[in-house]
């Protein structure tokens, strides 16, 4: 009788297993052709941000919505790995992808709760085939998927990839994706650097990264934690005084962003407009790594040197008054007085804070942090009301007379480490920074905050050059047969020019004049009618087919004498490149900032091919000085992407391209020599303070002074400042370019040069130095006492001795009307 009951029992067993089998083929062959293929798992390509870096590899810039940073299995931690393990899969090296122990309890949840509440029992396989492949709802036919797919995933891929794939792939809060990115966003270290706890704690998100994120819920995080680390300890990945020690440590994440090491915004912003325009959206997901030119010591000078600049000149004005003003009741607690600041953004270094008080001559204020400070007359004694551009009101003489409880102003750390009254400036800058000798833009900064002021007029600010344009037009009167010695008359002049809408009556900026002057002297005091006549004698189409030579578009120059003060309109990239050409012996190159582009293999898929100065080379020929002006726009210092796209990939840099001489070395001495002598004895003689004889340079200041400028040079650097209200409006009386722009441009170049050697000017041949009087600019006999020393190529030196030069009165000629090209006098 139990015979038969057995046999029975193993008949029915063997024909349920059957069921069951046929079952699962038949469920198998249902849902296979649905099934999508795992061999993409292979070459997946994960979304990681796009990173700007110098190329020393200093961190700039992050874009992406999506934090990663992919890490292969061998760069986990082993303790991570355990912590992982431990939390979600511990059998996962074991199970074929399906550990069926957790599958009858996924079942049985379903069967129990119909669906609506959440399984258990995935994998960690399992959870990757969900995570590339399947949706998130909660349904049989979406778990038999991935039930299907896991096993799938198993036959293909090795437990390492999978886990690999699994540890990048997996979202763990905050915008971070994979375990190396929350080790960053959670505690700004490499996952190789952190403990046990963190392990842990990184380990426990998957399940609800919301709900046990410990950012937004401490309590909850800590919870997740202790339970994997009790999980950890009964697998025996720790020990037991590892797991007691680890159990009391502290919650110690904080939101961290990407570890920038240099603040260079509007050069990030630069290149992430490079990369959208050749590579779309994908520029945000691929891992691209850029890295520029920028050399972090002198972006860090531009950036300093720039804002104090600014706030020097916005001190000068005066006080606009607070930049806000709250209630703040005298009985309100210090927390809620400083969650009133929190809402006001720290710009430009400068720290929003509420003024508590005044007494006598000093105030309390309140930090957004809760810390009070206290501000002295030496930082509130400047603060003179502004009445306008070119009038303040009384000197204050007590702090109240400045502040009021309730202020919110804006405090900056002074040199003696005091706390001084300060105002985010109206007024704009820029500065640019380039080697002379390849173009690589070394340093570069649009404005005094790009978080405040998005708009780069580094590169997008076509302003008038002023003054500082000048030794272009007199670089075109020495190839026209002009000498640094040939006599212009600085007289008033008035000029009927039709394409100027009235009489034009040009000054110099001191309202006098000073009759016969020698070129160079009129260079180095920028006298403006000798400029204005000098041009008119060359004629202006010779002048723009020289200064076309310089880079500059010969469409975009004004027709008319007005073109010898600088009242076309460029940038201060436009100008540092013009003048890189001045630096380097007259070689015309091109400002680029890309140096190479890496995949998210790391292969270089692009470098920089920039045109290099190579005075020595058998490729560089001289220019024909009589051929027609160059006229094509410079080269793209990148190849063109449609190109690179179909191309391979370079495996190293391309070989130099020479830049080509385009203004005999000849004449760029003799303009540099003039330019050093601004400097020296100038309107730039203020930068004699940085001790150094090799900086030649030019102050620009435009009508009204509406634009301050100083460009300047050595052999190595070239740098132009700017400075200027971006509406056009006056900058103010006596604000020029030695007194706005310059202070910038110095102490820039004072950081930027330190400890490098000074470099010599070196004479190149076919140049003569002679004796001269100053007066005539002609040969000095022997009865000259005040003879001095000039330059001149060697055609162009005087044969002649001194004589009483004879200075006719100027006749008014119309503009544009050719005079012969030889040292005429006027």
């Amino acid at each position: 009788m139990i015979g038969k009951i057995v046999r029975r029992g193993l008949i029915a067993i063997t024909i349920l297993a059957l069921i069951g089998a046929g079952s699962v083929v038949g469920v198998y062959y249902s849902f296979a052709p649905q099934l999508p293929s795992v061999e993409v798992l292979r070459d997946i390509r994960f979304q990681v941000p796009l990173q700007v870096y110098t190329e020393d590899g200093t961190l700039i810039a992050e874009y992406g919505e999506k934090k990663r940073i992919p890490v292969s299995f061998d760069e986990i931690p082993d303790l991570m790995t355990k912590a992982v393990l431990a939390a979600e899969d511990d059998r996962f090296f074991e199970h074929p992808g399906v550990d069926y122990q957790g599958i009858l309890r996924a079942a049985y949840h379903l069967i129990t709760t119909g669906g609506e509440k959440a399984q258990g029992g995935s994998t960690i396989t399992m959870q990757v085939a969900r995570n590339f492949f399947l949706s998130t709802e909660k349904t049989y036919t979406r778990k038999i998927k991935e039930i299907l797919l896991s096993l799938k995933i198993e036959k293909e891929l090795t437990k390492h990839q999978i886990f690999e794939l699994y540890a990048n792939k997996i979202y763990l809060g905050n915008r971070a994706y994979g375990f190396a990115s929350a080790a960053q966003v959670y505690y700004g270290r490499p996952l190789s650097e952190l403990d046990v706890a963190q392990y842990a704690m990184i380990a426990g998100l998957p399940k609800a990264p919301s709900r046990y994120n410990p950012i937004a819920n401490p309590s909850r995080a800590l919870i997740r934690r202790d339970y994997v680390l009790g999980r950890m300890h009964k697998l025996g990945f720790i020990s037991d005084a590892d797991y007691t020690l680890t159990k009391a440590a502290p919650v110690t994440a904080s939101l961290h962003s990407a570890t920038v090491g240099l603040e260079a915004p509007y050069m990030g912003e630069m290149v992430r407009a490079y990369m959208y325009e050749r590579h779309g959206e994908e520029a945000y997901t691929h891992g691209f790594k850029v890295y520029i030119t920028l050399e972090s010591d002198k972006q860090l000078a531009a950036n300093a040197a720039l804002r104090n600049a600014l706030r020097d000149y916005d001190q000068r004005h005066g006080y606009r008054g607070p930049y806000a003003r709250e209630n703040a009741p005298d009985d309100a607690a210090l927390d809620t007085l400083a969650a009133l600041v929190k809402p006001h953004p720290r710009v430009g270094g400068l720290t929003p804070v509420l003024i508590l008080g005044t007494e006598g001559q000093q105030a309390s204020a309140l930090m957004d942090d809760g810390t009070q400070i206290t501000l002295p007359w030496e930082g509130l004694s400047w603060a003179s009301p502004y009445l306008s551009v070119n009038r303040k009101g009384p000197a204050p003489q007590t702090a109240e007379d400045i502040l009021a409880r309730g202020d919110i102003v804006y405090v900056t750390l002074t040199a003696d480490n005091a706390w001084q009254l300060t105002q985010i400036p109206e007024v704009a800058g820029a500065i640019v920074a380039l080697d002379p000798h390849t173009g690589a833009i070394r340093a570069l900064t649009g404005g005094f905050d790009f978080f405040y002021s998005k708009f780069n007029r580094a590169v997008q600010a076509r302003r008038q050059p002023g003054s500082s344009f000048k030794p272009f037009i007199y670089s075109a009167a020495l190839e026209a047969g002009y000498t640094p010695a040939s006599i212009i008359n600085d007289a008033p002049v008035v000029f009927d020019d039709p394409s100027l809408e009235a009489s034009w009556r040009p000054e110099n900026y001191s309202g006098r004049f000073y009759g016969p002057t020698r070129l160079r002297e009129a260079l180095v005091h920028s006298r403006n009618l000798v400029s204005i006549r000098l041009l008119q004698a060359i004629g202006i189409d010779f002048s723009i087919a020289h200064l076309d030579r310089f880079g500059f578009n010969a469409k975009q120059l004004p027709r008319n004498l007005s073109l010898s003060l600088g009242s076309s309109a460029v940038t201060p990239w436009d100008l540092a490149s013009a003048y890189a050409v001045l630096a380097n012996g007259g070689y015309r190159i091109e400002p680029y900032y890309i140096a190479r582009i890496e995949d998210n293999t790391g292969t270089v898929i692009e470098y920089a091919d920039p045109l290099i100065v190579c005075d020595e080379c058998d490729e560089t020929t001289p220019p024909d000085h009589d051929a027609a002006p160059l006229s094509e726009p410079p080269v793209s210092p990148l190849p063109d992407y449609d190109a690179a796209e179909s191309a391979p990939a370079p495996d190293a840099p391309p070989p130099p391209r020479h830049a080509q001489q385009m203004i005999p070395e000849q004449n760029i001495y003799l303009i540099t020599s003039m330019m050093r002598d601004v400097i020296r004895r100038g309107t730039g003689r203020r930068a004699l303070q940085l001790g150094r004889n090799d900086l030649a340079g030019k102050t620009g200041t435009t009508n009204d002074q509406r634009d301050a400028w100083f460009a300047g040079f050595n052999a190595d650097l070239v740098t132009v400042t700017w400075t200027g209200f971006d509406s056009g409006a006056p900058l103010g009386d006596r604000e020029t370019g030695g007194r706005a722009a310059l202070p910038m441009w110095m102490e820039f170049m004072a950081a930027a040069l330190k400890d490098m050697p000074e470099t010599q000017l070196e004479q190149p041949p076919g140049l003569v130095t002679v004796r001269i009087d100053p007066v005539s600019g002609l040969l000095a006999g022997a009865d000259v006492s005040d003879a001095i020393f000039e330059t001149f190529r060697q055609e162009d030196a005087p044969t002649t001795y001194d004589a009483a030069p004879q200075v006719p009165v100027y006749d008014q000629q119309q503009p544009g009307t050719e005079q012969p090209a030889t040292q005429l006098l006027f």
